[in-house]
């Protein structure tokens, strides 16, 4: 398990260090091979609540998490985005969850009730940190294999997890394909409509930026800028964003949001600690575990060419869907076609 005494040892050690054996590794359910059964269709927003979340030790963190199904069912871990919170699971966790999965739900590092352990810890946003904090939390709550599913930082994450650890990942769904970062990539100009669409990522590298997440009105209302413009055919009411943007009152929430923008673009430095991880990720490992990858149509991030931009980055058993109509929060935008995506995964 990894925990804060060996966190740093894990780091170095690489596969093997998170990698299950014995009891905790026979606790994961392998689901039948037999054909993925169709999920019913769901009304966006059916689901406006969870059950009572939960909290746990794992790694450098107290994470808040909500947990769906038969505690003994296959696993599915559903990671969110910025600006973004678990409601984007608030759909897709009671679909999966009735399929007999056991569908877990966390609160990345910096939002809602997800605390770090120590207040001396860096409050680190650079992608091999999240990751990390996924792995942590599967050994806490003895998972040894899931499939994982996220959009945004969910899908970068995601995408870690399988690249470097595959055995900890069954099958994955990965909104917008292969996110995980290429800093020297990062360093070169983007064609104009993209940067465009990136204008937030510039606007928090600055200090007025920094300034305007640590005040709770500007935050508020940026956040719902975002949620504006990435989701052009989304028709959410007030009390759908205010349920999510709860999430952001997190005392870490400005320091992880500012930092994982900066780091993307080499204007913050990470951790020497990962280093090794980064380096191996700057490589742009192919992901080998079966994958779906899903793009939103109107998601302004998605790239041109239906998945073909990214399509040798996985190389085992693949499928990819284009969503029409839908924009970048895309599970909560369309959660029948998310969930289907996870069980059909599943069954590959």
């Amino acid at each position: 398990m990894i925990n804060r005494r060996s966190f740093s040892k894990a780091l170095g050690l690489g596969t093997a260090a998170v990698s299950l054996t014995g009891p905790q590794a026979a606790s994961a359910v392998t689901r039948s091979a037999s054909a993925a059964s169709t999920v019913p269709t769901v009304t966006p927003g059916a689901h406006t609540t969870f059950p009572q979340l939960k909290r746990i030790k794992a790694g450098l963190l107290n994470v808040g998490y909500v947990e769906l199904g038969p505690a003994h069912g296959p696993a599915v871990i559903c990671l969110h985005g910025w600006p973004y919170d678990i409601h984007s699971y608030a759909d897709v966790a009671p679909l999966l969850a009735e399929q007999g999965y056991r569908v877990i739900v966390p609160y990345l590092r910096g939002h809602g009730t997800t605390r770090f352990l120590s207040g001396g810890t860096f409050r680190n946003a650079q992608q091999s940190a999240i990751a990390l904090d996924v792995i942590a939390l599967m050994d806490a709550l003895k998972i040894g294999r899931a499939v994982l599913a996220g959009f945004d930082w969910g899908s970068r994450t995601a995408d870690i997890i399988a690249a470097l650890w595959p055995e900890r990942c069954k099958a994955l769904v990965s909104v917008s394909g292969y996110l995980i970062t290429d800093l020297q990539a990062n360093l070169k100009p983007l064609a104009p409509k993209a940067e465009y669409a990136w204008w937030y990522q510039y606007y928090l590298s600055t200090e007025r930026g920094r300034l305007a997440m640590e005040d709770k009105t500007l935050r508020h209302d940026l956040t719902r800028l975002v949620w504006d413009t990435v989701s052009p055919t989304w028709d959410f009411d007030d009390a759908t964003f205010e349920r999510t943007a709860a999430a952001f009152d997190n005392p870490d929430y400005a320091a992880i949001v500012i930092h994982n923008y900066r780091w993307r673009l080499s204007l913050a430095d990470g951790e020497r600690r990962y280093d090794g991880l980064e380096k191996r990720l700057a490589a742009r490992p192919v992901i080998e575990v079966p994958t779906i990858t899903l793009d939103a149509e109107r998601d302004p991030f998605t790239a041109p060419g239906n998945g073909a931009s990214y399509r040798d980055r996985f190389t085992g058993k693949y499928a990819h869907r284009t969503l029409a109509g839908i924009g970048h929060n895309l599970p909560q935008e369309a959660p029948t076609d998310f969930a289907q995506a996870v069980v059909d995964v599943d069954h590959f």
